[in-house]
């Protein structure tokens, strides 16, 4: 027989409602606790849905219909992401005279301390060593030993940015025969680049500080490229070949095969931005309550969080490529043979 469900005990309300125990008889300190808390549950369908991404991603070959699947989980972090930030909307309704009447009760308590956002950032991709320090210590030792052994032994698994590089060296139709991309590639921006430099030179309407001023943007416009074509920048995180497929699939998204591909790295990229705005966020919200004061966490505070924004990017090598991209008029055109298997009834 069915079994008799009643709301309240499927989604465990009544643990949910008396989760929030204060320390203060503060009216906002409830505020601050659910919000929080409101914080980690969505942390937990992230994480969840990251784990199944990553479990299929290493797949030595992944099937149109999974594909579709990751792609779909990754859309929907990206909503959760969106819907995570107006929070910080509903903390600023709080003032900061109302958060310091209680904020002392809480050292050194620190959000730096969600396990679940420092598991996130291990499983998307953020190496340990990119971390940013407070006070000369890594993020992970202002954690006590249960967590810290569980973030540091995080730290020996897969991330999905090794999968997704995996998986971008496994590209195909770069090199088949009677095309190879990457010469291709190469020919068109560098006949670009003279044919640039031509018509700066010769352009008797510019002036001599112009084309000074042009000719060296055109020197820093040949350098940039050059790091991908000729070798790989140091603070790259996807290795040249991955970065190269990357670039074949965003120039050439137009073909049906690789209408997914494209849309999981553009899901990618939206998720480092999210990360981004969510860090931005923090920081200025810290800056509204506390100014220039240490966080509780022993952080220098608002700096502090205003410079992760920048430096524990993810996926800053896809967004990056839009450097690399050229006109769709001068793209390399892809042989009939070619096309005809990038096309809906081709089999991988």
């Amino acid at each position: 027989m069915k079994r008799s469900v009643y709301y309240g005990d499927y989604i465990q309300l009544n643990k949910l409602l008396h989760a929030q125990k204060p320390l203060s008889s503060i009216h906002e300190e409830n505020l601050f606790i659910i919000v929080h808390q409101s914080f980690e549950l969505w942390f937990k369908q992230i994480i969840l849905d990251l784990d199944s991404i990553i479990s299929t991603f290493s797949q030595k070959a992944l099937k149109e219909t999974e594909l579709q699947m990751i792609v779909t989980r990754l859309s929907r972090i990206i909503q959760i992401q969106k819907l995570l930030l107006p929070k910080f909307d509903i903390l600023e309704t709080m003032s900061p005279m109302e958060f310091l009447e209680f904020r002392d009760l809480l050292m050194p308590a620190s959000g730096f301390q969600s396990v679940q956002f420092r598991e996130l950032e291990i499983k998307f991709g953020l190496k340990k060593d990119l971390r940013m320090k407070i006070g000369g210590e890594t993020i992970i030792s202002r954690f006590n030993k249960k967590d810290r052994k569980y973030l540091l032994q995080l730290e020996t698994g897969p991330s999905l940015l090794q999968q997704l590089e995996k998986w971008l060296e496994r590209t195909p139709f770069l090199l088949v025969e009677k095309f190879d991309f990457w010469n291709s590639y190469k020919k068109v921006v560098s006949d670009m680049l003279k044919s640039d430099e031509k018509f700066i030179r010769k352009n008797p309407t510019i002036t001599s500080d112009q084309k000074e001023s042009e000719l060296q943007n055109l020197k820093h416009i040949r350098a940039t490229f050059n790091l991908l074509i000729e070798k790989k920048s140091g603070n790259d995180k996807l290795s040249r070949k991955a970065q190269i497929s990357a670039l074949f699939i965003m120039l050439y998204r137009e073909e049906p095969i690789l209408h997914l591909p494209y849309r999981l790295l553009s899901a990618l990229m939206d998720i480092e931005e999210n990360f981004r705005s969510f860090r931005l966020r923090h920081a200025l919200l810290a800056q509204r309550m506390l100014g220039t004061k240490i966080g509780t966490g022993g952080s220098s505070g608002h700096e502090y969080l205003k410079r992760t924004v920048d430096s524990s990017n993810i996926f800053n090598d896809l967004l990056n490529l839009s450097t690399f991209l050229i006109p769709k008029s001068k793209l390399p055109k892809l042989p009939k043979e070619l096309k005809s298997k990038m096309g809906f009834a081709y089999d991988l």
